[in-house]
């Protein structure tokens, strides 16, 4: 089964947010705060251990209702659901996507954890120097290549975890797609 294919751009929700934009970019958020005492509470979300702030953004009630309408629309929660349900939603490859398997610990499918089993392993051979390079010697050096901004996410958390990092050193090359 395939996602639905609804063009976001060409929705009715897409049209009023456009509409929405221009009427609301050149508002000032200190103008906004002062309406609205309440605001900084409203535009927040807090879930165990985080706490994300939206209010300083260009948003406002209205905002959150097209973004919902247009979520409707394009039939977001059927895609959210085929994606958590395991279906065949990958169409070049024909397979199931399971980054969202990564996260679910408890309800893990023994594939996924086989996988990372077998990755801990390697990453540790790398790390303590038991598997080498072509030319003999021990790993000193990890490149990681993207394409199409696939970089992004392995450069991030290595900088956010660059004061934890071993010897290893780590590069990071890129392209864009097109």
């Amino acid at each position: 089964m395939s996602l639905p294919k609804i063009n976001p751009t060409k929705t009715e929700a897409w049209k009023a947010l456009e509409k929405h934009f221009q009427e609301t970019k050149m508002l000032q958020m200190q103008d906004i705060f002062e309406k609205d005492a309440n605001r900084a509470n409203q535009f927040k979300i807090t879930w165990q251990d985080f706490y994300i702030d939206y209010s300083k953004n260009r948003i406002t009630n209205e905002t959150l209702s097209l973004l919902l309408k247009l979520a409707e629309e394009v039939k977001l929660k059927e895609a959210i659901r085929q994606q958590f349900s395991g279906e065949k939603i990958n169409e070049t490859e024909d397979r199931a996507v399971l980054h969202t398997a990564l996260r679910d610990f408890e309800n893990m499918k023994s594939e996924v954890k086989a996988t990372l089993q077998k990755m801990q392993i390697f990453s540790n051979k790398i790390i303590n120097g038991s598997h080498k390079g072509f030319t003999g010697k021990a790993i000193t050096d990890v490149v990681n290549i993207g394409i199409g901004g696939s970089h992004l996410g392995p450069e991030m958390v290595a900088e956010a975890l660059q004061f934890y990092r071993n010897h290893l050193k780590i590069h990071f090359i890129a392209n864009i797609d097109g």
